[in-house]
């Protein structure tokens, strides 16, 4: 396969570009591969490129982190 463009793919493409991307999203024990699944379900129904769905992703998450704090170098002449 050259390209995994929905115009390029068939939605059974589509479905199998993810399952093998994903890997075993059953044997998840905390859940969360199921809900990984779910993100991508616009690509595999035609509506989303991947690319479009993992900027989403990438512009929604949030580390829990504010950022490192300024501090001195420690170095002084």
């Amino acid at each position: 396969m050259d390209s995994i463009l929905i115009k390029d793919t068939t939605r059974e493409e589509r479905e199998r570009i993810v399952a093998e991307s994903i890997g075993n999203i059953s044997g998840s024990c905390d859940g969360c591969m199921s809900g990984l699944a779910e993100m991508y379900q616009d690509y595999i129904d035609g509506k989303k490129e991947i690319r479009d769905i993992n900027m989403e992703f990438r512009a929604h998450y949030e580390s829990g982190v504010d950022g490192p704090e300024k501090s001195e170098c420690g170095y002084k002449r």
